[in-house]
């Protein structure tokens, strides 16, 4: 599935074994992550690079790319907005290389009672988007906004996202906008951790909030 939104773009991708995904990366760049299956990446500098489930990896504007599945493959890839066309922006973009990231391999960071681990994002291969894993135990945040475009998937567990749009259940592979500054709150309603894939533009921390609200990263 993909939508525009905020001028972030979500797809999901399957591939089956032995089959190529190839492509170019748009003016924005892309965040992509590996929710099953695994495959080898050619990528600029990266040749036959191993990509498995819970991997994210950052393709540069303009990047062409190849992914062979070594077994079935599901793909979330968010295509970035493009970077406005100043001289700095330009250097900017021009000196990021690829990169992937293993969730594993990533700090556990923690607000509150929630727990998050940034794969990509500034200062760790992606100056322009963040991409993240969120874990939230079971109950409801306070309601709060960013000061960023987000787009989050479910990965695992159940739940409700309360937004000004209404209420709207969560279920793996749900996927919601929150524009910058809407007020919300993600109410985890099952009783195992509800984990969320977040890519939010401009890049940033999870726990960011907009001023009077309360430092909780969902």
């Amino acid at each position: 599935m993909g939508a525009a939104l905020a001028g972030l773009v979500r797809r999901q991708i399957t591939l089956a074994p032995g089959s190529p995904l190839r492509g170019l990366a748009g003016a924005g760049g892309e965040l992509w992550f590996v929710i099953a299956g695994s495959g080898q990446l050619d990528l600029g500098t990266l040749r036959g690079a191993a990509l498995g489930a819970n991997t994210g990896c950052w393709i540069p504007p303009g990047s062409e790319y190849r992914l062979d599945a070594d077994d079935a493959i599901l793909l979330d890839a968010v295509a970035l907005p493009a970077r406005p066309a100043s001289p700095g922006a330009t250097a900017a973009a021009g000196s990021e290389g690829p990169r992937v990231s293993e969730l594993a391999a990533c700090e556990v960071e923690q607000t509150g009672d929630r727990r998050f681990r940034v794969l990509l994002g500034p200062g760790r291969g992606c100056e322009a988007a963040t991409q993240f894993v969120g874990e939230i135990p079971p109950g409801r945040a306070p309601e709060h906004s960013h000061p960023y475009d987000e787009v989050v998937l479910v990965l695992d567990g159940e739940g409700v996202a309360h937004t000004g749009d209404g209420d709207r259940a969560l279920a793996p592979r749900t996927s919601v906008h929150l524009p910058r500054g809407l007020p919300h709150c993600l109410e985890n309603t099952g009783q195992g951790t509800l984990t969320v894939l977040g890519v939010f533009h401009p890049g940033g921390s999870p726990a960011a909030k907009t001023a009077g609200t309360a430092e909780l990263p969902r």
